[in-house]
């Protein structure tokens, strides 16, 4: 009977128990579109463990008492919320305004942490992955240009795949690119960068950001400046990107499909003539009267409409316990250059599972992704299929070397280029891009798992570890019989295969607590990473003939010529903390510190260094009663110091195998030359900046204002060992290089009305930089040098990425001296004529919605800073320049030059085009502004509205798109943002880079 009663006791209890528990429903929406809001995040207050995340369609359920309970609803982007729900009731829908107001928005920072932005110390500003897709990008770096102050993006022109460089608060580094690091989830990512085209040609090699699928990012947090990117230590010195990719949601399966289709067009090619031809066979079309019936158009036909299509699926879902997300993207690029191609798959999966009562959850990304590449154009002189092209001989049948582009040689057996000139710069474009295949492949793999368990209310362990890892190859083979400066008789090979590996693990304790006025949230932890770069094989043959023409294979490789193993190994392991201690949500105190320990420094006594920081905010519309129409007013200014990776291998310089080789014998022991670096310093970095927010209006105006000043000591430069010191070389830290600055975000929402809607955000941003000291003993120590007519040069009292030109020579009157024969001539040394960085960076973003209708619309300008054309001196050497042919129009052109004590006012145009143009000559009129404002982004779509919430299709739009349609304002006569390389010393300049592209298509995304 004990038993019976015991057991009725229980069962009443467990009944009590289920009784005082409800299932509260909801659906959580934008307060402007009324539509859902997916990954918004739902919690009860004082319920740590209660979060859950709404689905694709903004729908959450949970558990919750049967009483009295308030809901915390946030989303980034959008206001944080605090609901009351009343006992009876289960089901809710909670409106959030977007963070146009941005008084408790919340942003993704550093280590993946979610925090409310008002309380951080330094500048962050996040973009929402739609807003990156919006206009069907295939690269997400690419769309991120104007749409965040102080970002300076330079995309390669060699199209689909190519590389992109990114710069936040100007160079820092001599030695390194001065480059964000990229976090996704926390995590860090590999994005190396292969090797670029100089002048004498080159391809580029794409970089790590290529693999990335658009479709799977959430949102995106530029971390601008050290303060913010202190807890990555070194590897954040030059600010961190951090990436939140999608997840799954509690809720019912949803299903999103997207596919975009745009057709790319060149514009903006230079100003040809057609109507003077070459005299007497010439390569130079000189001839000084007109010729009749020259073909026109080719140049323009030669080029093709580029298709991109991207087609992507993903399917998310999940329970309160466990969630799923999985996408498949397929991207497919035909260039305008024809033959180049470039296919991108990618395969995303990632689960989150809750274990032990909720205290447990265990989360786990997989990111896969194949990059294929074939012909992606190069750039420079040689082997580059524009040279041929722009330069030929206008009085020639351009259609017969079209069609007869290879003629066969009976004495070798082979086919040869047929071509009219023997020149090294020139080839059959056709000849080029048919026999001279360019192959690159990268298979990668990003995967990670964490752990995190709540140990109690207020503090969380969590541990991580991720392996990311790339298989690249690239393999370009020149045919026997092509060119014979740059490629030998029996054809030339460049073969080169590696494999990157970067193993990241790390534990982190998070504390949140709040004491009566005052909150304490904290973090502290450690960190290793283990890389492994580069680790594989090159070799080239260059003009070494290979034994028997057109076999690609390393048995016929000569024997002079060595296979070289690469590798570039290096491990680091930090401790960091970090507290923020807030009093009344209206002053917080940041303070965080990181001591790393780097390999690359072992043996030097330094390999060990420290790194604070520290930051304050004021709410001050917390603090003192404001205006009515100041809606929020918040100061901040933090301070941190910092340091930059330094290189492998340069501590102690191992020898390598090298050398050439016999018939019989193999190559010997190359002797490191450099002398031992054993007193190296990693490159440091102090940085401090101050801002201001302000929102006005209950948030439908704001601005986000930072300065900021950024000290780099410790450069690592190089210097000529002493003679009869046994080496060539020896290093030192030395040097001073200063940023200064401010970036300034303005964002208003003018119209807001029941049906219609226009926001827009204005981001604009200024970087001064100024090389105040290498070498104190040498103040003529100088980095770069000339390349052929300019030098990119770093030398005390100038800034990173000056060029320099030969101008004319001239009188102290201004006049241009010319020498016995009446040419031109060149100054005895180069000058400085400006740099290629400019001085302001403009990005005007509007949004429209008029009922279902949306327009977007896109301004970029980029103010100051020059530009250079070696390829405009090439078509003025060669008389096929449009002015060239008007100078001949008139027989002479005027001058203001002097020939000994005689002025001269006229000059034969032949005379004066010849002495400028082509390379090493006098570059000064081949120097422009790089100013320019464009039309960058143009989006106009119509989205379908679900007929009930049972229908099939949850959510329909379709749009049309325009990226790069055309400029409001530009002086070069390329595209200046068009970078021929990624690397430090080539943007803005062109060598026979590819022209630009306007890309127009449509996008369609389906929610099912």
């Amino acid at each position: 009977m004990l038993r019976i009663n015991v057991l009725t006791v229980l069962l009443f209890l467990g009944l009590t128990a289920i009784a005082q528990n409800r299932k509260l429903s909801g659906v959580v929406t934008d307060g402007t579109t009324g539509k859902g809001i997916p990954s918004a995040t739902v919690s009860i207050k004082g319920n740590k463990g209660s979060n859950r995340a709404t689905d694709a369609d903004g729908r959450f359920s949970l558990s919750v008492v049967n009483g009295k309970i308030t809901l915390q609803v946030s989303a980034i982007g959008y206001v944080a919320k605090d609901l009351q729900v009343d006992a009876g009731t289960n089901e809710v829908t909670v409106s959030l305004a977007q963070s146009v107001e941005n008084l408790s928005e919340v942003v993704v920072t550093a280590l993946g942490i979610r925090r409310e932005k008002k309380t951080l110390t330094y500048a962050s500003q996040s973009i929402n992955g739609d807003e990156l897709r919006k206009a069907a990008n295939i690269n997400f770096m690419d769309a991120l240009s104007g749409k965040a102050a102080g970002v300076n993006i330079f995309t390669s022109s060699s199209g689909a795949g190519g590389s992109t460089k990114v710069v936040l608060r100007g160079n820092k580094s001599l030695n390194g690119l001065s480059e964000p690091l990229y976090v996704i989830d926390g995590i860090p990512m590999v994005n190396n960068k292969g090797g670029q085209p100089g002048s004498y040609g080159g391809t580029d090699q794409g970089d790590g950001l290529s693999a990335i699928n658009p479709e799977d990012i959430e949102s995106m947090t530029v971390l601008r400046g050290a303060n913010a990117a202190l807890l990555y230590g070194s590897q954040g010195a030059n600010g961190v990107v951090v990436i939140t990719t999608k997840r799954g949601r509690s809720g019912k399966v949803t299903v999103n499909f997207n596919s975009s289709t745009t057709f790319d067009k060149v514009f903006n090619l230079p100003a040809f003539q057609y109507d003077y031809g070459a005299v007497n066979g010439s390569d130079y079309s000189w001839a000084m009267t007109k010729g009749s019936g020259y073909k026109r158009g080719y140049i323009e036909n030669f080029f093709r409409t580029g298709v991109d299509a991207t087609n992507s699926v993903s399917i998310a879902g999940g329970s309160d316990k466990t969630s799923v997300y999985f996408s498949y993207a397929n991207t497919s690029a035909t260039g305008v250059m024809p033959t180049n191609t470039y296919t991108r798959h990618n395969i995303t999966l990632n689960q989150s599972t809750k274990l032990l009562k909720d205290k447990l959850t265990l989360s786990s990304n997989v990111m896969l992704s194949s990059e294929i590449s074939r012909n992606r154009p190069g750039a420079g002189y040689y082997n580059n299929p524009l040279t041929g092209l722009y330069l030929f001989a206008r009085e020639r049948d351009f259609d017969s070397y079209k069609n007869n582009y290879q003629v066969f040689d009976s004495t070798r057996n082979l086919y040869k280029m047929n071509w009219y000139s023997t020149e090294e710069k020139q080839n059959n474009p056709y000849w080029e891009i048919n026999n001279d295949p360019k192959f690159a492949k990268t298979y990668r793999i990003i995967a990670s798992a964490k752990a995190a368990y709540e140990i109690t209310k207020n503090l969380k362990f969590e541990a991580r570890g991720s392996i990311d890892y790339a298989d690249k190859l690239f393999d370009n083979r020149y045919a026997a019989g092509g060119n014979s400066v740059s490629v030998s008789p029996n054809g030339t090979w460049s073969y080169t295969k590696y494999t990157d590996q970067s193993l990241y693990t790390d534990g982190i304790l998070n504390y949140n607590n709040k004491f009566g006025d005052f909150s304490v949230t904290a973090i502290a932890g450690a960190s290793y990473q283990r890389n492994v770069f580069n680790d594989g094989m090159t070799v080239g043959n260059g003009t070494v003939s290979l034994q028997y023409p057109n076999f690609f294979t390393f048995a016929n490789i000569p024997n002079n010529v060595m296979f070289k193993q690469t590798i570039n190994r290096s491990i680091k392991e930090g401790v960091l903390a970090n507290a923020t201690i807030g009093y009344k949500e209206m002053l917080f105190l940041d303070l965080a510190g990181r001591n790393d320990w780097a390999s690359t420094l072992a043996l030097t006594g330094n390999q060990s260094y420290f790194y604070p920081s520290v930051g304050l905010t004021a709410i001050v519309s917390e603090m003192i009663k404001m205006p009515e129409y100041i809606s929020f007013f918040k100061l901040r200014a933090s301070t941190t110091k910092t340091a930059n990776d330094v290189p492998f291998n340069v501590v102690s310089p191992n020898n390598t195998i090298g050398g050439t080789g016999t018939a019989n014998a193999t190559g010997g022991i190359s002797r490191n030359t450099q002398v031992p670096f054993s007193n190296l310093k990693p490159e440091e970095i102090a940085s401090t900046e101050y801002g201001a927010e302000m929102r006005f209006l209950n948030g439908r105006l704001g601005f986000d204002f930072t300065y900021y000043n950024a000290t780099s000591t410790n450069q690592f430069l190089r210097l000529s060992a002493p003679s009869g010191s046994g080496y060539t070389f020896y290093y030192v830290n030395a040097g001073k290089i200063t940023n200064n600055g401010f970036e300034l975000t303005v964002n208003a929402e003018p119209i807001r009305k029941a049906d219609f809607r226009w926001t827009t955000a204005v981001n604009l941003a200024q970087n001064k930089n100024k090389i105040v000291e290498l070498i104190a003993s040498n103040p003529n120590y100088q980095v770069g040098g000339d390349d052929e007519g300019f030098a990119s040069i770093i030398k005390a009292g100038g800034s990173f990425n000056d060029v320099y030109i030969y101008k004319f020579n001239r009188n102290d009157a201004g006049q241009i001296i010319l020498d016995t024969k009446g040419v031109p001539t060149k100054a005895k040394t180069q000058t400085l004529v400006g740099n290629v960085n400019p001085d302001y960076l403009l990005g005007w973003n509007n949004t429209f919605n008029y009922k279902n209708f949306f327009l977007s619309l896109l301004v970029n300008g980029k103010f100051g800073g020059v530009a250079f054309s070696k390829t405009e001196a090439f078509l003025d050497a060669y008389g096929v320049s449009a002015r060239s042919a008007a100078d001949r129009n008139g027989g002479q052109m005027s001058i203001n030059a002097i020939q000994g004590t005689t002025a001269v006012t006229t000059i034969a145009p032949d005379v004066y085009y010849s002495s400028i143009g082509d390379r090493n000559r006098i570059m000064e009129p081949y120097v422009f502004s790089r100013t320019n404002v464009r039309l960058a982004q143009f989006v106009l779509g119509y989205t379908f509205p679900a007929k009930n919430k049972n229908a099939v299709i949850k959510d329909a739009s379709v749009s049309l798109i325009g990226r790069n349609l055309f400029f409001f304002y530009k002086k070069a006569p390329y595209d200046p943002e068009q970078a021929m390389s990624t690397n430090n010393s080539m943007q803005s300049n062109d060598v026979f880079s590819m022209p630009a592209t306007r890309s127009y298509g449509i996008n369609v995304k389906l929610t099912f």
